[in-house]
């Protein structure tokens, strides 16, 4: 059982922070996972700013990024795998929406896949979709068109 934990830093919290989480433990069963713990974290333009100049070296906000700790762990519940933190900017978010002409939960949605197959292993080198794990972010995202968060 996958298992997703959501939370805000520096914005007020969403009505659909919940079903943001929901989305998202059904994304990692759609693809394969199991046994996984993710979270979310929803932030302001500032906050992923600093992030992505820490650890990306790029400066300006962006709109998700992953952080994977990657570690298997024995506990009460039994072996469960810490996959990380996926960071979000729903500001980001809304205007790449705009500017690619999709709704605002359409774009969360990729946004939240492309983050978890970040922490599954999977990586591109440019924003083709020709590139393999974008081609299964967009086959996850058709999988999972039923679903939403707004």
């Amino acid at each position: 059982m996958n298992r997703t934990l959501a939370d805000v830093r520096n914005i007020a919290e969403p009505p659909w922070l919940e079903n943001a989480a929901r989305f998202a433990t059904r994304a990692m069963d759609a693809a394969g996972l199991s046994d996984w713990d993710l979270s979310l974290l929803f932030c302001d333009e500032a906050f992923i700013a600093e992030l992505n100049l820490e650890y990306r070296g790029k400066e300006g906000p962006t709109d998700v990024l992953s952080f994977g700790l990657g570690e298997w762990v024995d506990g009460e519940n039994g072996r469960r795998y810490i996959a990380g933190d996926v960071v979000l900017c729903p500001s980001v978010m809304a205007a790449n929406a705009a500017d690619f002409g999709v709704s605002e939960d359409e774009e969360l949605r990729r946004l939240v896949l492309h983050g978890i197959l970040h922490l599954s292993g999977l990586d591109h080198e440019t924003n083709e979709a020709s590139e393999p794990m974008l081609m299964r972010q967009e086959s996850l995202l058709a999988t999972l068109s039923e679903e939403t968060i707004f």
